[in-house]
């Protein structure tokens, strides 16, 4: 798989939990869904990051980066072990 077809499974994967949110019903638990989210945020910032080192040129990502950990950092607060539940 390349990172094109990954990143199509990413925005598949936001717009199924975009719609499962409109009538949430897992036992799961919001906190889960934060665990879960916070560890593909933090996945996300690095594959960004692998992709602007390879460039070579200067770029707004590294503030995106930063901003994607932050908001990562911050759904893993209260989130059971602050790791994923599957």
């Amino acid at each position: 798989m390349n990172e094109y077809e990954a990143s199509l499974i990413i925005k598949s994967g936001a717009e199924q939990l975009r719609l499962a949110s409109s009538d949430p019903r897992s036992d799961e638990g919001y906190a889960a869904v934060k665990a879960n989210l916070s560890e593909a945020l933090e996945r996300i910032a690095e594959a960004l990051s692998n992709f602007e080192a390879g460039l070579g040129v200067p770029s707004r990502s590294p503030g995106w980066v930063r901003d994607l950990h932050q908001v990562a950092d911050d759904l893993g607060q209260g989130s059971p072990d602050n790791g994923t539940v599957e």
